[in-house]
């Protein structure tokens, strides 16, 4: 057996593979002068080395390359807990000894937005993604019993934390996410490893005039609550619109069409100010405590002004800002690219 070309024809992919072929090289190499008809012996047990790395080598190696390349991530739980009366559903997975991400989700959005974290992120952090009330698959209490206020908001997410044990974790911020965030980072700033803002902000964005809820109340329903205003929120002025599923807006239009969602959008929307009213006080915090942050912003954001990454550098001069792939739910299109940086970021490895 002189040679075994037809072998070295045998492709296999990735780092296994190159183990696979350089001992196979070897073995023929060490046994070139054996043959069937001369020491038997040994050769019966070459030809069935060789008959193995063949037929079943391939298959192992495909197995070891894609456990590398697509780790296994933990699968995700839903659930419910009881927090000040009401029932709040919350997305959970990873390791419970993994570093903790709590992720809060905008409007009008609940925790499934964070799905596409979920799939790439979940071996090796624990991931726990709440839906607020009036949101998801929480309780939508009626609003003339229940304030929709960021301070109540907030303070329903404050205990849902301590239901579930949370003592620390980082907090993943985005839209409506950052003013919840914001007030339970200042409410217990010893529970709050490192901030991640995707397209939140903390400084004032010049709404002015759009808060005055009796002159602009007729106007604000029919384009906050539209099909259009809705996709807009998805899409941003991004030219490819293409890679957006279509589903993303159609769902949330028919969340935003349910009975009493008028109501509970429009009095969160309004009270938006007490936000503005908040950022001196956000940003005294950022400067003086100087937190582990990530900005991660979409190029084709419309909701908030551009300009609003660099004002957190100017509060946290160590502040990672990127500007990714996508819009004003940049995990829409960029979800590789933004749990490269959480990654990176949160291991220190940048």
């Amino acid at each position: 057996m002189r040679s075994c070309s037809w072998l070295k024809r045998t492709h296999y992919r990735g780092g296994a593979a190159r183990r696979w072929r350089l001992a196979l090289r070897q073995m023929v190499d060490d046994k070139k002068e054996y043959s069937l008809h001369g020491n038997q012996k040994t050769a019966i047990p070459l030809v069935a080395a060789v008959l193995f790395l063949v037929l079943l080598a391939p298959g192992w190696v495909l197995a070891q390359d894609n456990q590398k390349e697509n780790p296994m991530n933990d699968p995700v739980s839903y659930r419910t807990v009881q927090v000040d009366g009401l029932s709040i559903f919350y997305r959970e997975a990873g390791p419970e000894d993994a570093p903790p991400l709590l992720l809060l989700h905008g409007l009008p959005s609940s925790s499934r937005m964070y799905e596409p974290l979920f799939q790439r992120l979940s071996d090796r952090y624990h991931l726990i993604a709440p839906d607020y009330p009036g949101f998801g698959h929480s309780d939508w209490p009626d609003h003339a019993k229940f304030a929709y206020t960021f301070d109540n908001i907030a303070t329903v997410m404050e205990h849902f934390t301590e239901a579930l044990g949370l003592t620390h974790y980082t907090l993943y911020m985005q839209d409506y996410g950052g003013p919840v965030g914001f007030r339970l980072a200042l409410a217990h700033p010893e529970r709050v490893q490192s901030l991640i803002v995707q397209d939140a902000v903390a400084h004032d964005t010049g709404l002015g005039e759009n808060w005055n809820r009796a002159t602009y109340e007729a106007t604000l329903r029919p384009n906050l609550l539209s099909l259009a205003t809705t996709r807009t929120r998805h899409v941003g002025n991004d030219p490819q619109v293409d890679r957006y599923d279509p589903d993303l807006w159609t769902d949330e239009f028919r969340f935003l069409n349910q009975p009493g969602q008028a109501d509970i959008q429009s009095d969160l929307f309004y009270d938006y100010q007490s936000n503005v009213a908040s950022y001196p006080k956000w940003q005294e915090w950022m400067r003086k405590t100087q937190p582990r942050l990530l900005v991660l912003w979409g190029k084709y954001e419309l909701s908030f002004d551009d300009s609003e990454p660099e004002a957190f550098r100017r509060d946290v001069p160590q502040a990672e800002v990127h500007r990714v792939d996508g819009g004003h739910f940049a995990l829409d299109t960029a979800a590789d690219e933004i749990a490269d940086l959480v990654d990176s970021f949160l291991t220190g490895s940048m």
